[in-house]
């Protein structure tokens, strides 16, 4: 037998006593315990190799591996029979606490290689935990010394126990803390969709779930809301409807369904299992949301690696108590102002009529009222018609003469005086032809009395005769200018005209220029379709609204109603003449329109809703 390597030197003593303590101390995974547990423990009894087992001493055919430890780079020819013996020492540490065996001579004068075995002290059911160690180039005194630091460390396993145990307590509360995470962050929402997609993101990711859907009940059926790190969702698709499917197997039996479903649970679980078969999801869990004991929604979970521990669900248990009136209250508010009405209406009617059959109650109740205020001649019977303010008179101010135009005064709008200057011509060749027709005028009247002093009667009745002429010519040029300044006819306003873009123009006799009325004389000429003027009998009063100012109502009289109908392309209508109750308002105008309702009597609701139909079947299905 050959040694490949030198055996490394054993580490100092406290420095094995300070992880010892360390390890006393530990209260990590069990994964990093017994591993660093052997570790210390091979060391400190200058092992080469070390194995945790456990088992029973009365099966030792059934004895377990947990873990094993050796020293880097060395080699030792007594290892196989140190793993060929290890069950059998290990049943023997298991009945009395420790055992030790020589397996053969070691490569130093007056050594051997010894395998000893501990019992490590922890609470457990019917197995044992101990630690074999082989221990090379030892003397039987030696290991004996060993075996005894072994036995100082072997109550190591159950300080950690203890520390594990102590700290569970806290564990949960940390879990429990990570419900009022959840709660936290949903109170903070004040939108029912919102508080549902924190709670649905938050029990995801403090619960370690890959997916959180949350249903709502709504008429009678569980609705999908929120989905975990999802916004937005099409409510037709085939997950989403399994989704909910699963969600209504909840609500229906009233009870958690956990899937796989555990031995010996009498729910259904066909709805789950399919969605989870479709999906591929391993876990699934729904809790129903209750408000007063009544399923309001459903909370479902979904899960891929670990399955749902108890502790998980008594947090998802509690979570939904919690959480229920809450998303209950916002559900209530969030909704849009009808709902909200109905719901307080109903809650309200409940008082008067009694909690069952409330809305066929209300119905009822409304039906007969409906009856009444249908059939009372009660409602004021009013005829529609477009309308239009007409003036009483109005004038339309042409061109005088030929000419160009000099200055516009006024535009379209501006109320005017009797006599106020509209606009102005350019004289200056009226002026001209004045002068022209006075020298003219002058000249022949001189020769006239050159015949008249000549004793030539023919002369002078030719020149007299031409004076005349010159005479007229040079008042017609007069009364041109003094119409070269257009005025107001009366008083009134600029209906239509507005010259100021046509300076210097050319316009001939005749052309309009101005259209003018009066706003102190106004009227209103409203049209009644054919079907209605019939109605129109006697005093008649009505009211009319501006499209101008539609919230403003003004009293009018009917005066007259035109004989004769006015085709119109939406039919016949009638002409009314009406007058006003009181004074024109300064702002209205000649032109302006819009609705009239003139008073008819009083009739019955359901005729007024129904008269037209009826006249339209009376006029083309009789016979």
């Amino acid at each position: 037998m050959s040694h490949s390597s030198p055996i490394e030197p054993r580490p100092g003593v406290p420095t094995l006593l300070e992880e010892a303590s360390r390890l006393r101390r530990f209260s990590g995974p069990p994964a990093e315990f017994w591993p660093s547990l052997l570790s210390v423990m091979a060391r400190m009894a200058e092992a080469s190799r070390a194995l945790l087992i456990v088992g029973q001493p009365a099966l030792p055919d059934k004895l377990r591996k947990l873990g094993d430890w050796s020293q880097p780079g060395y080699s030792d020819p007594a290892l196989i029979p140190f793993i060929k013996g290890t069950p059998a020492l290990a049943v023997k540490a298991l009945e009395s606490g420790q055992a030790m065996e020589t397996l053969g001579a070691g490569i130093l004068p007056d050594s051997a290689h010894v395998a000893v075995c501990i019992r490590l002290q922890f609470q457990g059911g019917a197995d044992g935990c101990v630690a074999a160690f082989l221990i090379p180039n030892s003397s039987e005194a030696k290991a004996g010394e060993a075996l005894f630091r072994l036995a100082l460390l072997a109550d190591i396993p159950l300080n950690y126990q203890a520390q594990r145990n102590t700290q569970q307590p806290k564990a949960e509360a940390e879990k429990f803390a990570s419900v009022l995470d959840v709660l936290s962050q949903v109170n903070a929402e004040g939108r029912f969709v919102g508080a549902l997609m924190a709670l649905a993101n938050g029990v995801a990711s403090q619960l370690q779930c890959e997916r959180v859907g949350i249903g709502w009940l709504e008429s009678g059926y569980i609705r999908l809301k929120a989905l975990s790190r999802t916004e937005r969702f099409e409510p037709k698709m085939a997950a989403v409807q399994a989704l909910e499917a699963a969600m209504e197997e909840a609500v229906d039996q009233d009870e958690e369904i956990l899937w796989p479903a555990p031995e010996h649970s009498k729910s259904v679980v066909r709805d789950h299992a399919a969605f989870a078969q479709a999906q591929g999801v391993r876990h699934l869990v729904s809790l129903p949301i209750r408000v007063a004991g009544k399923a309001v929604g459903v909370l479902t979970c979904e899960r891929q690696s670990a399955e749902f521990s108890e502790v998980t669900l008594q947090q998802l248990r509690v979570v939904c108590d919690q959480i229920a009136r809450r998303l209950s209250d916002l559900h209530a508010s969030d909704r849009w102002f009808g709902s909200r009405w109905a719901q307080r209406l109903r809650k309200q009617a409940e008082t008067w009529v009694g909690p069952e059959h409330t809305w066929m109650k209300l119905a009822s109740i409304g039906g007969a009222v409906l009856l009444v205020l249908l059939f009372l001649p009660i409602y004021p019977v009013r005829i529609e018609g477009n309308f239009i303010v007409r003036s009483e008179e109005q004038s339309y101010l042409s061109a005088p003469f030929d000419g160009f135009i000099q200055s516009a005064e006024v535009r379209p709008g501006d109320v005017l005086t009797q006599g106020a200057p509209l606009m102005r011509f350019n004289t200056e060749q009226l002026e001209l032809e004045e002068s022209a027709a006075i020298a003219d005028q002058t000249r022949y009247l001189r020769e006239a009395e050159k015949g008249r002093a000549a004793r030539n009667l023919a002369e002078m009745r030719i020149a007299q005769a031409q004076a005349d002429q010159a005479a007229a010519r040079l008042g017609l040029v007069r009364h041109r200018l003094s119409q070269a300044v257009l005025k107001a006819p009366f008083n009134g306003v600029i209906v239509e005209g507005d010259l100021r873009q046509r300076i210097a123009a050319p316009v001939r006799q005749g052309d309009p220029l101005y259209k003018f009325a009066r706003i102190d004389s106004l009227y209103i000429e409203a049209e009644v379709s054919e079907r209605d003027a019939h109605r129109l009998g006697g005093k008649v009063s009505g009211e009319i609204a501006f499209v101008a100012q539609p919230d403003s109502k003004y009293p009018v009289q009917v005066l007259r109603v035109e004989p004769s109908a006015v085709p119109k392309e939406t039919g016949n209508i009638f002409i009314v003449r009406a007058a006003l109750s009181g004074q024109p308002q300064s702002w209205w105008r000649p032109g302006m329109s819009g609705l009239c309702k003139l008073d008819a009597g009083r009739g019955t609701l359901f005729w007024i809703l129904t008269h037209r139909t009826v006249d339209f079947l009376r006029l083309h299905l009789w016979w």
